[in-house]
């Protein structure tokens, strides 16, 4: 068999986790670029999501496209919702300072953690996807002179090409929101100078509630997406926090675009190399990259320098 096929599919996989990852941390990024804030229970939200969603389709128990259609909805807004609150209870109460909200998020994630474990058990869930068809990988290879043969034997489904498509969707739609909205432009205007933009009449506290929520539900979406082909469990939120921080660091704290790239490159690589080598090997990699990084550039490939 040629290599071509195993190299695509490699790619494909490689590209579904680079679009859950981008999701995942450009949110990190976010709440960190507007507010000043390392959201370490981060990942506890991406795994509300994918319970959320469990709990969703679960609970309206009809067809499979109807209760992804409704978790694609209700389970970003519940956790938004939750992270918003967490916001209003926790982080504004001491004033956002970077060392207290480091450990109040740490706080944060064991409540969120063993919350989801007293009230959804310790056992992984299933959730069915709401379309898989299977699909065929074509690959063009000469066999006996220039006799053209194209094996099908490796291939992928319809519904991770739409993990795809989706997340590119929303990425999109998020870089509208931030640079043709006024929304987005309040946003800005508070990441730049939050003095001057609370002396301006914007209400800074309610952009940093709704900051931690879109991060959050940024998260909770990329969960729905991913859990058809996972499943849903307590402890998931490790890993992706891990590569969100992993890739944030590689794109710059705070940067979106860069987030994104280094996403793609993240995704693309523990994809390729874990099908040919170890998923283990993937992650040594990349925990290599960020030294090398913030050794190098520490500001990240398209962040600025903090004063």
């Amino acid at each position: 068999m040629d290599l071509g096929p195993y190299l695509l599919l490699a790619s494909l996989e490689g590209a579904i986790t680079a679009s859950i990852l981008a999701l995942t941390a450009v949110g990190l990024s976010l709440v960190f670029g507007v507010m000043r804030v390392v959201n370490v229970a981060h990942g506890e939200f991406f795994m509300l999501g994918a319970v959320a969603s469990w709990f969703v389709a679960t609970y309206l128990g009809t067809h499979p496209a109807i209760g992804f259609i409704a978790a694609l909805l209700i389970a970003p807004l519940l956790v938004g919702a939750l992270a918003a609150t967490a916001d209003w209870l926790v982080l504004r109460r001491i004033n956002y300072d970077p060392e207290r909200t480091i450990v109040a998020t740490i706080g944060l994630l064991y409540i969120l953690q063993q919350g989801t474990l007293m009230t959804f058990g310790p056992d992984a869930r299933p959730v069915e996807p709401p379309f898989n068809q299977r699909l065929a990988i074509p690959w063009p290879s000469f066999e006996g002179g220039f006799h053209l043969t194209w094996p099908w034997g490796l291939g992928t489904t319809s519904y991770k090409l739409f993990i795809i498509a989706a997340a590119i969707t929303i990425l999109f739609g998020l870089w509208v929101l931030m640079s043709r909205t006024k929304i987005g432009l309040i946003m800005r205007a508070t990441q730049l100078d939050r003095d001057m933009a609370q002396a301006f009449g914007i209400p800074v506290e309610r952009v940093y509630a709704l900051v931690f929520g879109l991060g959050a539900g940024l998260a909770a979406l990329a969960a729905v997406l991913i859990v058809p082909v996972q499943q849903a469990h307590y402890l998931m939120g490790g890993d992706p926090l891990l590569l969100s921080f992993i890739v944030v660091i590689i794109g710059g704290l705070g940067s979106l675009p860069g987030t994104v790239i280094a996403a793609v490159l993240i995704g693309l690589s523990d994809g390729i190399i874990s099908v040919f080598f170890s998923p283990t090997l993937a992650k040594i990699l990349a925990t290599l990259l960020v030294a090398l990084v913030l050794v190098f550039r520490p500001q990240g490939l398209l962040g600025k320098r903090i004063a």
